[in-house]
């Protein structure tokens, strides 16, 4: 229970995309905790993310034909441990968008599933503190056949993704200091179209997708009951192109940006199993992205299978 205390970067990410990925993984991705051996902690999440100013290019602007672009996120989220070690995570969001001006219509569906293999194999202590190292492999594959390329009103860019990550945590007490770094390659994209524009003419229905790396910082304190964190994110397309003056965005377009914003989770004290959780971000600065502000709260319970087997026996 203690991994769910957060939306994860994969969701907060997508966010930045122009749309609310809350689908790709839960905090528990990117934080430096793991689940129990048979353990499985399981619980919904709801994220809302809003702009109204974006980046086109480097140029931040509005838009008066959208308004204010919003997206709406509920996601059935897991994590069950296989050893203290071990644990497999999953999450697969139903999205919802819609622009407060304008003629275009907002969409709604079951986004993408996504899952990762969160390892540690370093633990051991370090300066009167523990120094834990994690390593992460992650995918996540689209669910259904939304439309990918009505940005930024789609829900997702259906693309296939591989992910990896590393992750390095220092804990003193009860302050504790987590860095990691992802790379993320995504698959080409299918459009409804025979040819499309980027800086060149393109005649055909395939999109190739720039990958991503990604940069996580965060630092707080972290007990048996509380979790309060400031995090800074980074995100970076490592290709693309810039969105044309007045035009859409687009699937490949280069999509850079850096998050910063808090997290809590609360365990309640006369019911250990549950546990309540929140937080908030901003985007300070981007290309080709929306300046959202991002929030979210999820509640998620503890099933202990460990007992149940125990009286089996």
């Amino acid at each position: 229970m203690r991994n769910f205390y957060k939306l994860s970067r994969a969701i907060i990410v997508s966010a930045l995309l122009f749309v609310i990925h809350l689908t790709s993984s839960a905090q528990t991705d990117q934080d430096a905790i793991m689940m129990s051996k048979n353990n499985l902690c399981s619980g919904l999440m709801y994220g809302h993310s809003s702009w109204t100013n974006y980046w086109e290019g480097t140029f931040k602007r509005d838009n008066p034909n959208l308004g204010t672009v919003s997206t709406s996120m509920l996601s059935v989220m897991g994590n069950y441990g296989i050893n203290r070690r071990l644990n497999i995570i999953f999450a697969l969001p139903y999205v919802q968008t819609k622009a407060t001006q304008g003629t275009l219509h907002g969409m709604k569906g079951i986004q993408d599933i996504s899952a990762w293999i969160k390892w540690m194999p370093i633990e051991k202590d370090f300066k009167k503190g523990t120094v834990s190292l994690y390593v992460l492999g992650g995918t996540s594959i689209p669910t259904s056949n939304y439309v990918a390329d009505f940005l930024p009103l789609s829900i997702g860019l259906h693309s296939k993704t591989l992910s990896g990550r590393i992750i390095l945590d220092y804990q003193r007490g009860a302050f504790f200091a987590t860095g990691s770094a992802t790379y993320t390659y995504r698959s080409n994209v299918t459009i409804d179209r025979t040819s499309y524009y980027t800086t060149t003419l393109i005649l055909s229905n395939q999109v190739q997708m720039p990958d991503v790396m990604g940069e996580n910082f965060r630092i707080g304190y972290r007990s048996n009951y509380l979790i309060a964190e400031a995090v800074v994110s980074n995100m970076t397309t490592l290709s693309g192109f810039d969105i044309r003056k007045n035009d859409m965005p687009f699937l490949s377009n280069k999509m850079n940006a850096t998050t910063a914003g808090i997290n809590f989770k609360y365990t309640l004290k006369k019911l250990s199993a549950l546990a309540i959780t929140g937080g908030a971000d901003y985007t300070v600065a981007g290309r080709n992205v929306g300046q959202s502000t991002n929030l979210n709260i999820g509640a998620f319970y503890v099933l202990d299978f460990t007992h149940k087997k125990k009286d089996k026996k």
